[in-house]
């Protein structure tokens, strides 16, 4: 098989794992992509539409809910981005800030495009310096900014998000019969797992994770609770003050 041939069979296997996994590299027509590297550096206006997308499709009127909740879902498209190429084919894209460009207003896989500049080393090392460092951090203190979430519910939306796409590679994996890519994806997710930002974020560090924090998806109208969180059942309204 050809290279090029290769590299795309490759990003097909990728994109078939499901939406959050597959990355565009060429501009969305019509798309208002602008380079994640802007809202790092203090351009919050696109933060902004999305959480509001986010709270309009939740019905919430709770601005930190809707926050969390937008967070949480960009972490599991970072994640998922890098995860994904580097257990199928052992790279993956070089995934800066100013290389992957980001329309808050579209669903996944329109929301992101990348520029194609280089591949990387499909190492724990290489993600966590790529994703985590590069884009988790300072999505963080955007959020923050918009939200005022704590940090413990961040990076709890992390680590749900990075087990969230083990377990999807994991079911991948199964269905195409190819354990070569479970090996990789379990070992990759514990190494990330393996830093102080994320170890405590829940256990065990694998499909069975479940998270010591909430994501504040049940305080939607309707909401429930998410597979790995950290309640047990629903909270209820407070009850009223017993007489005096």
């Amino acid at each position: 098989m050809e290279p090029a041939q290769e590299q795309r069979t490759e990003q097909s296997d990728v994109a078939s794992v499901g939406g959050f996994f597959a990355l565009r590299s060429t501009p969305v027509s019509g798309g208002a992509h602008r380079p994640l590297a802007r809202l790092y550096a203090g351009e919050t206006a696109s933060l902004t539409a999305r959480i509001d997308v986010v709270a309009a499709a939740l019905g919430t009127s709770e601005r930190r809910v809707a926050a969390s909740v937008a967070h949480l879902g960009l972490a599991a498209r970072l994640w998922s981005t890098a995860l994904g190429p580097a257990a199928v084919a052992g790279r993956f894209p070089d995934l800066s800030p100013g290389t992957l460009h980001w329309d808050p207003r579209r669903p996944a896989p329109d929301d992101l495009w990348h520029e194609p500049v280089a591949t990387l080393p499909g190492t724990a090392e290489r993600i966590r310096e790529v994703v985590q460092f590069g884009h988790l951090v300072p999505l963080a203190e955007a959020i923050r900014q918009d939200g005022h979430l704590a940090p413990r519910l961040l990076w709890g939306n992390a680590g749900s998000a990075l087990a969230g796409a083990l377990r999807e590679l994991i079911a991948w994996a199964r269905t195409h019969h190819r354990p070569d890519v479970a090996q990789r994806a379990r070992a990759l997710v514990a190494e990330l797992f393996d830093h102080p930002d994320l170890r405590a974020t829940g256990s065990p560090h694998t499909p069975a994770f479940r998270r010591r924090s909430c994501c504040l998806y049940y305080r939607c109208p309707g909401g429930g609770l998410c597979g790995d969180c950290v309640l047990d059942r629903r909270p209820g309204p407070s009850p009223d003050p017993a007489p005096r």
